[in-house]
């Protein structure tokens, strides 16, 4: 393939191709960018002739990405990436609290966690936006994937700002009814006997489950997802014994908490974003109120109703 200098015209050519990649087809490319269906057609075709390669080939279903085409994805990617980022950085004056900011979290945190500590910070800010990706992959805050994230994991690349802001801690989960029809296990070598509510494949979560149960666990469990989501939703379910971050079961009444002095794991929570974006307003106050808020959940304390129910 040659080698050609593309001017900053061809950045619509390029989202086409990119729209195009993603859907498999012009008509969902078109709906995508908000455009006809032709014009997405002469974006590829020029770019195609700018390239001097053949992008895609028509198929039964749809339209195929060349080996091009599959070499050029990433950095499409790339570019949309920063283009996005590039929007959100010139929504809001320099001196407002206001615009988007993009945040990137666990399933759970973002979706049980994060809608309630982000709420009262919106109260305070109206014209803050967020855009909330869940996802159990680390995303890449050097690429500005996202602005900000909550990571239970320590980040090790350079040129990130980040906060240490306690440990999540994790414990057994049943909910009162499933214990009265069941019983509770005594120790951690009970579980066999009971429901358990664990993960399928992922190769993390199996091999805290083999820690606690030994290497054969998995195969005994009574309901397998690798969605924490899912688990979650098992556990309030009644479905059985599950592990579950405390200070979120404490949310929930009917939440049981079992083998405490047994079972103590933590999650270590750090949130993060890029040195560059430290000075920007909307971005430092998102991250100061989550250093604040998520360090509040994570020290948590039980009453003294939670620690009566404990069996």
């Amino acid at each position: 393939m040659k080698y050609m200098s593309l001017s900053t015209s061809d950045w619509e050519n390029q989202r086409a191709f990119l729209a195009v990649l993603r859907s498999g087809s012009l008509s969902a490319a078109a709906r995508e960018l908000g455009v006809a269906q032709p014009t997405v057609r002469r974006r590829l075709e020029a770019l195609e002739r700018s390239l001097g390669a053949a992008l895609f080939t028509r198929s039964p279903a749809g339209l195929t990405p060349t080996e091009t085409a599959r070499s050029l994805g990433p950095h499409a990617e790339a570019m949309a990436a920063a283009a996005a980022a590039f929007g959100r950085a010139s929504v809001a004056e320099a001196a407002e609290v206001g615009g988007a900011v993009r945040v990137t979290a666990s399933e759970v945190v973002g979706a049980e966690v994060l809608p309630q500590k982000l709420s009262s910070l919106r109260e305070r800010h109206p014209a803050l936006r967020f855009e909330i990706q869940l996802s159990n992959l680390t995303q890449d805050l050097l690429r500005q994937e996202a602005d900000i994230a909550v990571r239970m994991v320590r980040p090790t690349q350079a040129a990130l700002v980040m906060k240490h802001v306690g440990a999540v801690k994790l414990g057994f989960f049943a909910t009162q009814a499933f214990l009265e029809t069941h019983g509770a296990p005594q120790s951690l070598a009970d579980l066999p006997q009971f429901a358990v509510i664990g993960p399928d494949r992922s190769p993390g979560d199996l091999r805290l489950l083999a820690q606690v149960f030994g290497p054969s666990a998995a195969k005994q469990l009574a309901y397998r997802t690798d969605s924490h989501l899912a688990q979650l939703a098992a556990i309030r379910a009644g479905v059985g014994i599950g592990v579950c971050q405390v200070p979120l079961a404490r949310r929930h009444p009917k939440l049981v908490r079992l083998l405490e002095h047994e079972f103590d794991h933590r999650l270590d929570t750090w949130v993060v974003m890029h040195e560059d974006l430290a000075r920007v307003p909307r971005i430092r106050a998102t991250f100061d109120h989550l250093v604040r808020s998520l360090g509040e959940y994570c020290s948590e304390r039980p009453s003294v109703l939670e620690a009566s129910k404990r069996p």
